[in-house]
């Protein structure tokens, strides 16, 4: 596992984006992971200034609300619309978000997991961390191999996505999330985070034990791990394996 820590928010944007373009030049085509949420906004602005081609990119989105109407500005579908295939010129026709509408979400979601693998699986997978240390929507007690499926969203989660919806009681009480076992297929993992509301359950889950109380600590397990961390997110790690890097470095850890 490679940690590097970057002075602030923007500056996790600025090395993660230079790890995805690398991805990019090296393989037009690759297949990319990409996440929702506050953590990967500054990738996704500092990649688009990259101004890279790729129209020939693949993307699968790691999760989606279950019931909310098509359309609706905070489904992921959306967000993954505005932030990513627009902002980056994906075709949409190459970005794939679990269908959170289907009249069958649990048929939904094994449909999705083939997917994936039809695609030939995921090159890089972006990904963020929650409070309670879930990636995608799996939440504490989730199964470290688990597949794609319809999750119920811990009240934390709601609470923390609730400054996304007019009330509390808008957020969706389940979802359609890439398993842990899922991810875990990806040929890499990119995980960014930034903020000290973060350090105690990023610390737990890179460095404490492996548990299904903390699923990222599952990111333990996998050969190519590169975590990417503002010093605030970063202040509770052990020394041994961080390491300090200027902004100016974007490709670190290609």
């Amino acid at each position: 596992m490679e940690i590097f820590v970057v002075p602030d928010a923007a500056a996790t944007g600025t090395v993660a984006a230079g790890i995805l373009a690398a991805v990019v030049r090296s393989k037009p085509d690759a297949v990319l992971g990409v996440a929702t949420g506050g953590s990967p906004l500054p990738v996704y602005a500092a990649l688009a200034r990259h101004r890279l081609d790729m129209s020939g990119v693949r993307a699968f989105a790691l999760d989606e609300y279950v019931g909310l109407p098509s359309g609706h500005p905070q489904s992921y579908a959306e967000v993954v619309r505005r932030e990513v295939t627009e902002r980056l010129g994906l075709d949409p026709a190459r970005v794939s978000v679990p269908d959170g509408g289907a009249l069958d979400p649990q048929q939904a979601a094994a449909d999705y997991d083939a997917a994936i693998s039809r695609a030939g699986g995921i090159d890089v997978q972006l990904l963020g961390i929650g409070h309670n240390g879930h990636i995608a929507f799996n939440e504490p007690g989730s199964a470290l191999d688990s597949r794609t499926r319809v999750e119920n969203l811990a009240d934390r989660t709601r609470e923390a996505n609730a400054r996304y919806f007019a009330s509390p009681e808008d957020v969706p009480a389940q979802c359609i999330t890439q398993g842990l076992g899922t991810i875990m297929e990806a040929r890499h993992l990119l995980l960014v985070a930034h903020g000290a509301d973060k350090a105690d359950i990023l610390a737990a889950a890179l460095q404490g034990c492996l548990t299904a109380d903390c699923p990222a600590s599952v990111l333990q397990r996998h050969p190519h791990v590169t975590v990417v961390a503002d010093e605030a997110a970063a202040a509770n790690l052990r020394p041994g394996g961080v390491v300090a890097v200027r902004v100016e470095d974007t490709a670190v850890g290609v």
